[in-house]
């Protein structure tokens, strides 16, 4: 695929360079059978400004650096999302006691959990604005491969957690063993799932439209 993305470029870029219209070789390109999403992908390799030769475009790489920082900001909104769950668990299973729930467990869980929030989620804010401020500075940051990469994969699971969260109020609807307890806790699920799921697809549709 890499090879044929190449070979389109260098079509791309050639034919630019003897003088001919970018429709000219979109048409000539659909001709031959080439997806138009490749088409396009490969005429916006190349700038369209007035100068004897194709001016490729920059593209954007995979640095280290921000594959690092973008992996720490990820987990840290998982590891910071997953307990504020399970310490809204906590305080559901404390307004709404379970007789056969071991205490010194949910107590044990609330203080973990509890730490887990007051850490994971100012190291996410922390680095959301750090990279901000950088995204800012230079939008073509935005469309860093490691971004884009965890984003898609945050709203997988995002709507994975949100499917496995409706089939399993509706399972408990079905057989008639619905409690406040629970549905409560399908309520936080679907408030985080869905706030994440909500800001990072908006946030998708706000770079395509830059």
């Amino acid at each position: 695929m890499a090879a044929d993305v190449r070979q389109l470029e260098l079509f791309v870029k050639e034919s630019l360079q003897c003088g001919k219209a970018r429709n000219e070789i979109a048409k000539v390109m659909g001709d031959a059978g080439w997806p138009g999403a490749q088409i396009a992908n490969a005429l916006d390799a190349y700038a369209e400004v007035d100068f004897p030769v194709p001016v490729p475009r920059p593209r954007p790489s995979l640095n280290a650096r921000e594959a690092f920082l973008y992996l720490v900001m990820f987990s840290t909104l998982y590891f910071a999302a997953w307990n504020l769950g399970s310490l809204l668990f906590a305080f559901i299973n404390r307004a709404y006691p379970d007789a056969a729930g071991n205490q010194y467990y949910f107590r044990e869980a609330q203080r973990w959990s509890t730490a887990a929030v007051i850490i994971g989620f100012p190291v996410f804010f922390s680095l959301a604005r750090y990279i901000g401020q950088q995204i800012a500075l230079n939008p073509f940051k935005r469309l860093s491969p490691a971004r884009r990469w965890l984003t898609y994969i945050t709203l997988f699971l995002a709507s994975s957690a949100l499917l496995c969260d409706v089939t399993t109020l509706v399972y408990n609807l079905l057989g008639g063993d619905l409690t406040v307890r629970f549905v409560l806790k399908v309520l936080v699920v679907a408030v985080i799932a869905g706030s994440c799921f909500t800001y990072y697809l908006l946030d998708l549709r706000k770079e395509e439209k830059e």
